[in-house]
């Protein structure tokens, strides 16, 4: 009885999600991730320009594509690292973003997910 509940406690454990991990394989393929999230924007310089998270037109949103910084004015939303950006623009949580996110990078973080 006891080995059987530490093997259904066992399969709903959490994983720790190494986010810096994640944001650091992420930040040198911030460009191409922002013409996947992003498509309606352009490179100006070093940062990401387009409208805003939702897709509307103009020129609100910035995605520092050195630092991984982000800001949608219009929104009033901002963050400091790709995973933020991922979860903003899917409009899910943190953690979920990062699991995607090192889905999509092909890396594995934060106890083999």
């Amino acid at each position: 009885m006891i080995a059987s509940n530490r093997l259904r406690h066992a399969r709903f454990r959490r994983t720790t999600i190494d986010f810096a991990a994640v944001n650091r394989v992420a930040l040198p393929h911030l460009e191409p991730l922002c013409r996947r999230w992003l498509p309606g924007g352009r490179r100006i310089g070093a940062e990401w320009v387009c409208g805003n998270l939702r897709g509307e037109a103009g020129q609100s949103c910035k995605v520092n594509l050195r630092t991984g910084r982000w800001a949608d004015f219009a929104a009033g939303q901002g963050g400091g690292d790709p995973v933020s950006l991922a979860a903003a623009v899917a409009g899910i949580g943190q953690a979920e973003a990062a699991r995607n996110l090192a889905r999509m990078l092909d890396i594995k973080v934060g106890g083999g997910w």
